[in-house]
């Protein structure tokens, strides 16, 4: 018998592969960096947004590109890793449907031309994400600032949000990219979850599957809440691993005991 069985589960409410609107949490971390991802888009300009693995950044991409209003804004979502200036042409080139003939002077005005006339004509923002952006190359960085300059009738014509781990921050902080840095209108890093916060959690995802907050008790609450950090990815894996080897062994709820064998096992994997 599966977890989900044992406990009334619809599905295991902790899996990283559910994530329709009932399951999303809104915790203070999440809600003031959507305000702020929305600002961004709004003004169209240049975001800076940061967290340690495994806090729900880019699970927070999600929901705010989902939340946009199709009508008026076209966003595209990109990972890049270490790329040249030519790649990273050739891949925004891509996503934009835009031919990718030619040098980087010819896909760089393309590009813009595309932008331009999406706003102009269409009226649409195109909000472009870039996540793991710690990785980008120092050219790459340089010439996204020079795709933000360009200002036809003195507006900003497209929202560029550069997400990715703690190290951006170093990354842009470095003399070279004084000029991009200048150009950040919203610099965002999140934490994840306040101490507060994780018994809510925790019994939220619960009562989205379905399933009642007796199946785990307070001090096992108590002790993931002391393990994890705030960080929801482990708390995911520790509930993940305690509803497992509590069905396993005919429990009705989560105890303490269990717990501490989950966050074990967690510990070794």
């Amino acid at each position: 018998m599966s977890f989900n069985e044992h406990f009334g589960l619809t599905c295991n409410p902790f899996s990283k592969e559910i994530r329709t609107p009932e399951f999303v949490f809104e915790s203070t971390g999440h809600k003031l960096m959507l305000d702020r991802l929305n600002y961004n888009a709004s003004v169209r300009g240049i975001g800076v947004f940061t967290a340690p693995p495994g806090v729900g950044k880019s699970y927070t991409l999600h929901v705010f590109k989902r939340g946009l209003n199709p009508s008026l804004f076209t966003t595209k979502y990109i990972t890049l890793s270490t790329v040249s200036v030519a790649d990273f042409y050739k891949q925004l080139c891509e996503k934009l449907s835009i031919d990718a003939k030619g040098g980087k002077p010819s896909m760089f005005r393309n590009i813009q031309y595309f932008i331009y006339h999406l706003y102009k004509d269409k009226g649409q923002t195109l909000v472009l994400i870039i996540d793991e952006a710690q990785y980008l190359s120092s050219s790459v960085l340089k010439d996204l600032k020079l795709l933000m300059n360009f200002v036809y009738d003195s507006l900003n014509c497209f929202a560029l949000i550069l997400s990715g781990e703690s190290y951006l921050n170093s990354v842009l902080a470095r003399p070279v990219h004084e000029a991009l840095r200048q150009r950040i209108v919203v610099h965002y890093d999140y934490k994840g979850l306040e101490p507060d916060e994780i018994p809510a959690y925790i019994y939220h995802k619960i009562n989205a599957a379905g399933g009642a907050p007796s199946i785990i008790d307070e001090a096992a609450v108590s002790a993931i809440t002391g393990f994890s950090n705030g960080v929801p990815r482990i708390i995911d894996k520790a509930m993940t691993n305690a509803l497992t080897l509590a069905a396993q062994t005919g429990r009705i709820a989560i105890d303490a005991d269990i717990m501490a064998a989950a966050i074990s096992e967690l510990s070794l994997s």
